[in-house]
């Protein structure tokens, strides 16, 4: 039979140089495996790695069907590709026995994840297995394995779909090496953005969003990211930080580790993800002084109504709705901002909050019209 160093070329990904599981063709025309190029795409790179032309802008990935269907023939052949033929212990024990290699872990990584993606029965068989968490955590120290970090929080990131999976893997130890991972500089910009992604998915519970917030660094790791990171990087360290902060707690520690300047700096870059944060803090009293301190809070706020998404509009009215209703001072900004004018066409808009929203403002701002005078 042959071995997989036998099989042909065209099958394998040529950044991953292993075989495909879902193999894309990129806009210059060439197949890769679709979690190595949206990698490489996540870490702000626009040239195709073959050709190294530019890419279009957006560049979209279209499934080769035809090429899945012919790496499906060659699954007698590699026992990794069919799910069927890979008895889950055995995958397990490959990645806990300290002499297994590293490509060995990490077409184990790469199985076990793909067959946990809708599979909540396997995810629990997996979560159960005594070894395996304590495994996944270690690799997420592994500074000099990228991949091996990448795989491993993959797996975890799809074991925590499930809420008592949530809680098991806090309680595991999770949050150190995430937190770790979040303000490692040596880490891959992929790897931090899936970390503040595990973390957003452990914050949707209730309890863990108390606890993850008491760990020591956590909401500072995130606001750090979200400061000093790239694009996906800064996007899920505003959505970890917006799961966090729905927990009342969380508002005042997320200001006291300077969350306001950095968010309202990432919103007026485009970011409108931190408009969503910005919402949430506003109805905290140190979130407003802050807010009241920064240096263009309602210039922001009131491009975000011009230019913004519908979400992002309902949470800059929801921020300058209660800033104006605890400052005067705002009130007189927001006055000569125009936002009165604006929040007029926005009654009408589709969207029922944002209606409800500008309506509220609208009101409070037409009570105030005398100060400008």
């Amino acid at each position: 039979m042959a071995a997989e160093a036998e099989l042909p070329e065209y099958l394998k990904c040529p950044i991953s140089l292993e075989i495909m599981s879902d193999p894309v063709i990129l806009s210059s025309g060439h197949t890769f495996d679709r979690s190595s190029i949206q990698r490489w795409l996540d870490a702000g790179h626009r040239t195709c790695p073959i050709t190294k032309l530019p890419l279009p802008e957006h560049s979209s990935l279209i499934p080769n069907h035809a090429l899945r269907s012919l790496i499906s023939n060659y699954a007698p052949i590699n026992p990794l590709i069919n799910s069927s033929n890979s008895h889950p212990q055995t995958l397990i024990s490959t990645l806990t026995s300290p002499s297994s290699p590293l490509p060995s872990k990490l077409h184990a990584l790469h199985h076990l994840t793909r067959l946990s993606h809708s599979d909540s029965l396997f995810r629990r068989r997996l979560f159960n297995s005594p070894a395996l968490v304590p495994a996944l955590l270690t690799f997420l120290q592994h500074i000099s394995a990228a991949d091996l970090r990448h795989r491993a929080l993959s797996l975890l990131l799809h074991l925590s779909l499930d809420d008592d999976a949530k809680v098991g893997l806090v309680a595991e130890g999770l949050l150190s090496p995430l937190i770790s991972l979040l303000l490692s500089s040596a880490a891959p910009s992929d790897c931090r953005a899936l970390a503040a992604t595990l973390l957003t998915s452990l914050a949707v519970l209730h309890v863990n969003k108390a606890t993850i917030g008491a760990f020591p660094g956590s909401i500072n790791a995130l606001v750090t990211l979200l400061r000093d990171g790239k694009g996906r990087e800064r996007k899920e360290a505003a959505t970890a930080l917006y799961a966090l902060c729905s927990f009342p707690d969380n508002r005042r520690k997320a200001v006291e580790c300077g969350a306001v300047p950095v968010l309202f700096r990432c919103a007026d870059s485009g970011l409108e993800r931190s408009v969503e944060v910005i919402g949430v803090l506003s109805k905290s009293k140190e979130g407003r002084e802050q807010m009241e301190r920064f240096c263009g809070c309602v210039q922001i706020l009131t491009r975000v109504f011009r230019n913004g998404s519908s979400r992002g509009v309902q949470y800059a009215l929801m921020a300058l709705y209660s800033l104006c209703c605890h400052s005067q001072e705002t009130v007189v900004e927001a006055l000569k901002n125009g936002v009165l004018e604006i929040c007029q066409g926005l009654v009408e808009d589709d969207n029922v909050t944002v209606r409800r929203n500008s309506s509220c403002l609208v009101q409070l701002l037409r009570g105030n019209t005398h100060r400008l005078s």
